[in-house]
């Protein structure tokens, strides 16, 4: 169902693709936008076990865009160098594809956003974070997307780098 990456010898093993997913702080968040049109969002979000977590407002274009068709897809850049010298770029970046649905219930919803908050806001204490969901809970949504396929993929050089320890 979903194709095989071109240049297999850029493709990142799974344990990196997944190491990029859990260090990044954001990416582009694509569906299928108002009359067919392309939409992509960017957005803050947290990856577990094969799948992410994201917070919005409980309406506009993504969420509209997600109720006509669930199927996304999410790209998260780890690494863009220009080397103007060689007229490349050393990439290093994972598209997922997947569905998303709003998650309902709230215990679920909770547990999302406490990981979020303790991604982006680490050192903070245990009471503000609940303050802080809590002073937000009302307008909150919350997007879970599953994992349907992943491929990472870096820049030749960086590969060869990697291969031949150069």
């Amino acid at each position: 169902m979903f194709r095989e990456m071109r240049r297999k010898r850029q493709l990142l093993p799974e344990r990196e693709t997944e190491e990029i997913l859990m260090r990044g702080t954001s990416g582009v968040l694509a569906l299928i936008g108002d009359e067919g049109y392309p939409y992509a969002v960017p957005l803050s979000y947290v990856y577990e076990k094969g799948k992410f977590f994201f917070h919005c407002a409980r309406q506009g274009h993504k969420l509209d865009a997600l109720r006509r068709c669930g199927r996304a897809s999410f790209c998260v850049i780890d690494r863009d160098q220009i080397v103007p010298e060689e007229y490349t770029t050393y990439f290093r970046s994972v598209i997922v594809f997947g569905t998303v649905r709003e998650v309902t219930e709230d215990e679920e919803k909770r547990a999302a956003m406490e990981r979020l908050a303790r991604k982006y806001a680490p050192e903070d204490t245990e009471e503000h974070r609940r303050k802080a969901i809590e002073d937000e809970w009302k307008p909150l949504c919350v997007l879970e997307m599953n994992v349907e396929h992943m491929t990472g993929k870096e820049a030749i050089e960086l590969r060869r780098k990697s291969e031949y320890g150069k």
